[in-house]
């Protein structure tokens, strides 16, 4: 059985992902149709390259997505930056009919994040330190699952794909940059100084 076939990402501006995904019957997991769908998900995330792809991303309105994130994704990062953004090996998951919630409603943090379906642009996002996820895996079995550090952040913004959410929603509108302008300005240094030279508050 050869590679599996990537997918198209759609990109912002396609209403479908500005619609709430809908749930998916826990029967049409074992399907062949399903499981090749989600290798389907997982090549086209690695080849992005990303660390998440939500299913309205490629144009399929189901509350499915998939995650993953090791030093393979890392690039230049230094170990003070991964070590700041607690950035950890996440394994390849799937998660279906997500449910998530905040450990701690009020410790937020703040980091620049971008998204394949957002191309070409940068901003400054903060979102809950960690949370917990009820969800089905890719073989329909219960995950009941805290998420912490930057494995939180790559799960929050997943999941609100699956709510019709992009991150553009809730960046801090100063904060936007250029892939390009984020490498040459602020990749390597605290969120802070971004804050103070685009002036923005850091929540």
């Amino acid at each position: 059985m050869g590679a599996p076939d990537l997918l198209t990402i759609v990109e912002c501006g396609d209403p479908l992902l500005r619609r709430p995904a809908d749930p998916i019957d826990p029967a049409d997991l074992a399907t062949e149709r399903m499981q090749r769908l989600i290798e389907q998900m997982r090549a086209t995330m690695e080849a992005a390259p990303g660390v998440g792809l939500a299913a309205p991303q490629i144009g399929m309105s189901i509350q499915l997505a998939v995650l993953a994130d090791g030093p393979e994704r890392w690039g230049q990062l230094t170990e003070e930056e991964r070590v700041a953004r607690q950035r950890e090996p996440l394994t390849f998951t799937v998660l279906v009919n997500p449910v998530l919630r905040p450990i701690d409603e009020n410790d937020r943090v703040s980091f620049f994040e971008g998204c394949l379906s957002v191309p070409g642009l940068m901003g400054v996002v903060a979102r809950h330190r960690a949370v917990r996820v009820e969800a089905l895996d890719a073989d329909g079995q219960p995950i009941d699952r805290i998420f912490s550090g930057w494995a939180a952040r790559i799960v929050q913004h997943e999941l609100d794909h699956l709510r019709g959410r992009l991150y553009l929603d809730q960046v801090e509108t100063r904060s936007l940059c250029s892939s390009a302008n984020y490498a040459r300005y602020w990749a390597g240094r605290p969120p802070s100084e971004a804050a103070s030279g685009l002036g923005f508050t850091l929540d």
